[in-house]
């Protein structure tokens, strides 16, 4: 018998600790080896044939060649038709490198590593390959080739879409795949059988999936003579030698070695060749900080557009159970791009939508009529040349020169708006969105003072900027003259380079134009960047009238028009000098992190995926703590795979700030060493608290030199780029902090996170931090968030999601996996420069151009209201993805609300002054300018709208109707929520010990179950029954788990029919559970009931929580809380409510549960009511019936109405339908009974969807029961919608909806939604109803605190459904269930006491008890998988008859670590 759990090997490839020696190889570090396991020779691999190639006239398999020689010998890999063996086929996976260059050194030492030690195997293929960061640098490393290479083929092939991919295409922007040399090579003429294929196929498949063969149809290319021709039918594919493959969130660097048993083709000879290969590629990289305009680069080659030929790429994945042959028609399964360039030899190559033939690559001054003309064109020229093509045109006339030949030049973008302000801004989005600056042409006047607002953002933030203000001549200055003002140094000391130049003359050498511009560039793109000024005046003529000039002032620029450089080129060095001078002072910081023993890792805002990178890999390096910005990535980071073994190399603290509201966790949660990568952090209480308790040293890590330290704490300033900090530290080796220190903070957030997360889900109003939640989590890996100021940074990076699993297939998973670095960054941007509300909306637009992503802007009303004149830019759809737009419009700035002022200042003014409220129209305005808009006032209807809007071709704007007050009130409750589960964690924490072991409470030693058999005085109210019965029996498993201490506790799995569940599939997964607990430890966290023991189940049992039955995720959850209890000598309540505020008043009122009896409303009115006034003379206050039992709802009136009258108006009376009426009987019945004071009824309607309507139809109060044990994920989404105070109760069955930590979920947001929270049993033993009865004081202490906690009265004591143990006859304890009749109030109750004896000291009634389990043999073994997109092997724990017979070849993929 095989479990039926789904347990998480069995999710992902498995991981495992094994080594393999491999052709004398040692994989001392992550492989992939792929063999047939022999099962009659355990432990064992045979060689084996994998690779089958048949000699033929028509096909060959090659090796490609090397600079001098092309080809170094053509190597088949059969010299007949005998099958060939590759004896060793390895994928090995090296340490990620922090960048290219440093991934190029590993791989060059891995090479030299087999040099020394080379296989033993006669033929083989080998690949190395290491994770390296993940920005575009692919289409860079080919256009920076040689045009007298030797080395081919070379290629470059984009990943972008033909519909979005970007014209022309950038060297910074355009991700895909570059590769050089040839390890491998197939050519096929068109009379090639299809049966072939099957080679090819074979040999990708022989070491991984990863390894991919590109190629070309219709072409034949002979190697020797270094010549192509176009033939229908025919093909050539190779596998590259060095591969760069980017993805959106990794890039894997590859080298491939593949040698054969021939001299020509050995060993050596494939090293050889590699490292001709390598020579070239790296020394011809330049960093894409060259910025060089690409088209210039790629037409150099001097490639042409081929229509005929196709190119495509082929893996494993794609041949999988596949052989397509060669037809043409099913060629066109094969994977091919949009956009591709290839060299095949130093006078051929061609490419496919990468050039534009149209546009002139030389300079020419034909057209240029006079020298204002000839000027501008020069100017333009030369930005178009550094690789600046995005040019943002205000109108005006004095511009005119510059305008028209901006406009006209063929390599431009430009993009115009009659807003300067507006235009600046969304200038400094494309720099935040390329790095790369935008240049602003305006007119003069006041049309240049427009731009200093962005010129600020700009300075402040470090976004490169560059400015053409056109100007009058001097003559005009200071004159009267019209749009003159002083134009010299206008921005003062927030550009970083100003010049004015003279007024276009052939008296001045235009070598000091270009030379102009080239410094400016140079300026603002390097450290710090920001903005440049050119000042330009004209004299007249503007326009391009004729006007005579003299050719001789372009003397010295012959060569510089005759091709497509840049005048002046600025070297980029790396200042080795600097370098060795800081030496000293980074050994010092080394020291200091060294020592550091509660060390924090605070990460700010990130602009560039490298710096992303190089931080998650200092993070994993330190396994420090990390608080991440939101404008860092990482706040928002999309987790790639769910292995524990990777994600806990990653400590994030993600809601450090609202933890801090705890006093008493600010004073524990001090830290001594912080190190601070990137710039200022948006968390006030963040800031505010370092500043409260100064760390013994703060390490602050920018590119920059500008002081932020507003408080004045940095004790180490290191200017650096990330990357290069990273580096020297990935060099060092450090301790790991305190792991208790590390985990009592992970524990910390995450009970803050839940509670967050609980509060903001719970609340069925659309709220503001479920936009940003929601928001966040919409933010696909492919997309980028921009984020407005005020409120809506605030928000984002309080209750923003991260850790949201990604998108990406297994494939690319598996890639991150192999990395160890399992999250993918967001990129986040927001203008924090000054943090102004003004731009933002043509920030966000102009940052969309910027990214080449799908943008999510997120901005309040009165920062959009500030820049509508965005919207005129948003219809200019230039270079751009579609962009969706949210607006929260609370009517004002909501900001003020939190401020101070608010509370000291009358409301009209506080209204009128600082809200500023309004009542614009945004739809009217999204009309004006043909934008979508769509509003929303409701969850489903964001959900909804963000989902439309993704799909969209076109923009979008969403608005969120929002409230001021109810905003604040709803923050107010979320802080002090969050502050309250901070209290309550951190002294759950501190009463812990913590072992070595780690943060665990205790370890299982076993698990035993037994199963039952009771009788039942009367059939069970739930169940059908044979009415000829006399005799009645439950049935069920009580489980006993020990602790290794001796002490144990029981639960109990007693499924009903209303479970959906079987005994015999119940006992099945209590066996599988019996042998995977043994020896687990029990987290802390557990008892907590807040999602811990999901996170345990997963992170300790490794199964997947939902897949668990109901019944018995509660039976276990009971055994281990009962066992805890017993190991501390408490009750469980009290292990329950450790963590709360348990004041003695609570304690004293809070220590007996009330119980609801059950009748079953069979007989006739007067028997039932003779029956129900017997139970109130026992004790009881609450009794609930029966009823839709009969076939006319008027017989159920007349009982409630008998009942009514017997029992009196002071005892709580129930009905419960259970579903079974019809809309029209439900309606009936309740009008009928109005007048007779029910407490409740449960579930009155057959459908969900009629309740609501019930409760506003009849007038009646209702209980859910059945709607809620239909819930099996996210309770809370589905109860949102039951809101409506005409649901007063909750009834809660927790073996039915799936255990206490659910119960308790759901509990809680009755208890926060004013409605009882009920506990009900489902006729289980008495060791369930005494572990319900100290859960329902639980929740009863539980809902006190909170009404606490949100200044409302507790309501009356609620009586709990436990009634059913008046149905046991006999019971499976020993000890009776025990209730009391209260000597001073008469009411039937249980208390603490009695339930918790029955928990402790009863033992098993052995009469009931038919046999019990304690465990089996195991039988464990691989079990090979094979899926569409990956492999692996499950290790298989089986239970039951073993089959003996085991024989055959079985593939065993394994990824060992």
């Amino acid at each position: 018998m095989r479990q039926s759990l789904m347990h998480k090997n069995n999710c992902l490839p498995f991981q495992s600790h094994l080594r393999f020696h491999a052709s004398s190889f040692l994989l001392d570090t992550n492989f992939s080896i792929f063999a047939f396991l022999h099962k009659q020779s355990p432990g064992t691999y045979q060689p084996f044939s994998l690779l089958r190639l048949h000699q033929s006239n028509n096909s060959k398999v090659i090796r490609a060649g090397a600079p001098a020689e092309p080809e170094l010998g053509t190597g088949y890999f059969s010299d007949n038709d005998e099958d060939s063996v590759l004896e060793t086929c390895i994928t090995r996976t090296l340490p990620p490198a922090v960048t290219l260059e440093h991934g190029l050194e590993k791989i060059k030492e891995e090479v030299d590593k087999l040099k020394l030690d080379p296989p033993c195997s006669d033929s083989g293929i080998l690949r190395i390959q290491i994770a390296v960061p993940p920005s575009a640098k692919s289409l860079n490393w080919f256009s920076c080739q040689p045009l007298s290479s030797g080395v081919f083929p070379q290629f470059f092939m984009s990943k972008e879409t033909l519909s979005y991919m970007c014209e022309p295409p950038s060297l910074d922007r355009l991700r895909g795949v570059f590769g050089i040399g040839s390890a491998v090579s197939f050519i096929r003429s068109p009379s090639f059988t299809s049966g072939n294929w099957s080679s090819l196929r074979r040999f990708l498949s022989v070491v991984s999936p990863l390894i991919t063969a590109y190629g070309f149809t219709n072409i034949t290319f002979d190697s020797e003579s270094l010549s192509m021709r176009h033939q229908n039918g025919s093909l050539y594919l190779f596998i590259p030698q060095i591969e760069l493959d980017e993805y959106d969130c990794i890039s894997i660097l590859a080298a491939t070695l593949a040698w054969g048993d021939s001299s020509d083709y050995s060993f050596q000879g494939a090293v050889n060749s590699f490292e001709l290969s390598f020579y070239q590629a790296c020394h011809h990289f330049r960093p894409a900080a060259d910025n060089s305009n690409n088209q210039y680069k790629l037409r150099k080659f001097g490639l042409v557009d081929d229509v005929v030929s196709q190119m495509i790429y082929l893996n494993a994945l794609s041949l999988d159970g596949n052989d397509i042959g060669f037809d043409p028609l099913l060629m066109k399964e094969v994977a091919s791009p949009c956009q591709f360039c290839v060299r095949f030899s130093p006078a051929i190559g061609f490419s496919s939508n990468m050039l534009d033939h149209s546009r002139e690559m030389t300079f020419s001054v034909q057209n240029c009529a006079n020298i204002n003309s000839l000027w501008a064109s020069l100017i333009i020229e030369e930005f178009v040349r550094l690789g600046l093509t995005y040019f943002c045109i205000a109108p005006g006339s004095r511009s005119t020169p510059l305008s028209i030949a901006a406009s006209t030049h063929s390599l431009t973008t430009c993009i115009a708006c009659y807003d300067e302000r507006s235009l600046a801004f969304h200038a400094v989005g494309y720099g935040r969105g390329s790095h790369k600056p935008a240049i602003v042409i305006t007119s003069s006047g006041t049309a240049v003072s427009n731009l200093l607002p962005a010129v600020v953002e700009a300075s402040q933030d470090f976004v490169p900027l560059l400015l053409l203000t056109a100007d009058r001549p001097p003559e005009l200055q200071d004159s009267g003259a019209n749009q003159s003002i002083n134009q010299v140094n206008h921005f003062g000391y927030f550009v970083r380079y100003f010049f004015s130049l003279p007024v276009p003359t052939d008296d001045i050498s235009a070598r000091m134009v270009v030379t102009t511009i080239d410094s400016a560039v140079f300026s603002a793109t390097s450290t710090p960047r920001g903005p440049a000024h050119i000042n330009c005046p004209f004299r007249e003529p503007l326009e391009n009238r004729p006007w005579k000039w003299n050719l001789s002032c372009l003397k010295g620029l012959e060569n510089w028009m005759s091709s497509g450089e840049p005048f002046t080129k600025y070297i980029w060095s790396q200042h080795f000098h600097e370098l060795n001078a800081t030496r000293g002072i980074i050994l010092e910081v080394i020291e200091i992190i060294q020592g550091a023993r509660k060390g924090v890792l605070l990460i700010g805002a990130m602009h560039t995926e490298d710096e992303l990178w190089a931080a998650l890999l200092l993070a994993k390096h330190l396994m420090w703590p990390i608080v991440a910005d939101i404008l860092s990535g990482l706040r928002l980071r999309k987790i790639l795979c769910f292995f524990p073994e990777v994600e806990d190399k990653f400590i994030f603290i993600d809601h450090f700030d609202h933890a801090l509201l705890s006093a008493a966790v600010r004073i524990w949660a001090q830290s001594d060493v912080i190190i601070q990568l990137g710039s200022r952090i948006t968390s006030k209480r963040v800031a505010q608290t370092l500043e409260e308790f100064i760390p013994r040293s703060f390490i602050m890590v920018g590119e920059h030199s500008s002081r932020h330290d507003p408080s004045h704490i940095i004790t180490h300033r290191i200017q650096s780029t990330i990357t290069q900090f990273a580096d020297y530290l990935l060099k060092a080796r450090f301790p790991y902090v305190s792991s208790h220190w590390c985990q009592f903070l992970q524990a910390l957030d995450m009970m803050v996170a839940r509670e967050i997360s609980f509060q903001i889900d719970s609340e069925y109003s659309l709220t503001e931090p479920h936009v940003a939640n929601i928001v966040s989590q919409s933010v696909s890996c492919e997309s980028a968030l921009f984020v407005g100021n005020s409120m809506a940074i605030r928000n984002a990076d309080m209750y923003g999601r991260g850790s949201v699993k990604c998108t990406h297939n297994h494939n690319i998973s598996s890639l991150v996996l192999s990395s160890g670095v399992p999250y993918h960054g967001i990129q986040v941007a927001g203008n924090r420069g000054a943090s102004g509300i003004d731009g933002l909306l043509s920030t966000a637009i102009g940052f969309a151009v910027g990214c080449n992503k799908r943008v999510i802007c997120l901005m309040g009303d009165v920062s959009f209201l500030h820049d509508t004149n965005g919207l005129a830019l948003l219809n200019q759809r230039v270079q751009r993805k579609p962009m969706t737009i949210l607006v929260t419009n609370n009517h004002g700035g909501a900001i003020f609300s939190f401020l101070p002022i608010a509370e000291a200042t009358d409301r009209r003014v506080l209204s009128k002054y600082f809200y500023t409220s309004h009542e614009v129209s945004i739809r009217n305005l999204c009309v004006a300018h043909g934008v979508k808009h769509m509003q929303v006032r409701t969850k489903v209807e964001l959900e909804d709208a963000l989902y439309i809007s993704q799909g969209e071709e076109n923009d979008c704007l969403i608005e969120v109707e929002s409230c001021i007050d109810f905003n604040l009130a709803f923050h107010s409750k979320l802080r002090k929520f969050a502050s309250q589960a901070a209290d309550q964690s951190l002294n759950l924490l501190s009463s812990i010990s913590v072992s070595n072991s780690g943060f665990y409470l205790c370890k299982i030693q076993r698990m035993t179950y037994s199963l039952y058999r009771v009788q039942l005085c009367s059939p069970p109210t739930s169940a059908s029954y044979n009415h000829d019965s006399t005799e009645f029996y439950r049935e069920g498993f009580i489980l006993t788990l020990f602790l290794e201490d001796g002490s144990f506790g029981f639960g109990e799995a007693a499924p009903l029919e209303i479970h959906k569940e079987t005994l015999p599939g119940v006992e099945e997964q209590l066996r599988f559970l019996l042998h995977v607990i043994e020896g687990t430890y029990i987290s802390c966290l557990v008892p907590s009931l807040k999602g811990s023991f999901s996170s345990w189940i997963w992170n300790g049992l490794g199964i997947k929580p939902s897949s668990i039955f109901p019944s018995v995720r509660c039976g276990l959850e009971m055994a281990i809380l009962n066992a805890v209890a017993a190991r501390q000598g408490s009750t469980l309540v009290d292990v329950l409510d450790s963590q709360a505020n348990r004041e003695e008043e609570i304690a004293r009122h809070l220590s007996t549960v009330q119980i609801c009896a059950l009748l079953d409303s069979n007989g006739t009115p007067m028997e039932v009511a003779h029956l129900a006034a017997t139970l109130v003379e026992e004790g009881f206050t609450a009794i609930k019936l029966k009823v839709a039992r009969r076939l006319n709802p008027m017989e159920d009136v007349s009982v409630i109405q008998e009942v009514r009258k017997k029992v009196g108006s002071k005892i709580e009376l129930r009905a419960d339908a259970n579903r079974k009426w019809s809309y029209s009987e439900a309606i009936h019945f309740g009008l009928c009974v109005r007048d007779c004071h029910l407490q409740y009824i449960e579930e009155p309607v057959k459908d969900e969807s009629d309740i609501i309507k019930f409760c506003k139809e009849t007038g009646l109060p209702v209980a859910l029961d059945e709607t809620i044990d239909n819930i099996q994920e996210c309770p809370l989404k589905l109860l949102s919608k039951f809101s409506n105070p005409g649901i007063v109760a909750i009834v809660i069955k927790p073996s039915v909806v799936g255990g206490l930590e659910k119960a308790a979920l759901i509990a809680r947001w009755a208890q926060q939604n004013g409605k009882m929270a009920i506990v009900s049993a489902a006729f289980e033993s008495g060791f369930s109803l005494s572990t319900y009865v100290q859960f329902a004081l639980y929740l009863d202490r539980q809902n006190k605190e909170t009404c606490r906690v949100m200044n409302k009265e507790v309501g009356s004591i609620v009586a709990h459904g436990l009634g059913t143990y008046r149905w046991l006859k006999e019971d499976v304890a020993t000890e009776p269930f025990r209730t009391q009749r209260n000597t001073y109030s008469g009411f039937i109750e249980v208390s603490i006491e009695d339930s918790d004896y029955m928990l402790k000291r009863s033992e098993l009634n052995r009469n009931t008890i038919l046999r019990n389990f304690s465990g089996e043999k195991i039988h464990n073994y691989w079990f090979p998988m094979d899926f569409e997109d990956f492999s692996c092997s499950l290790k298989v724990k089986e239970i039951g008859v073993s089959n003996k017979v085991r024989t055959g070849y079985f593939p065993l993929y394994v990824f060992c670590w």
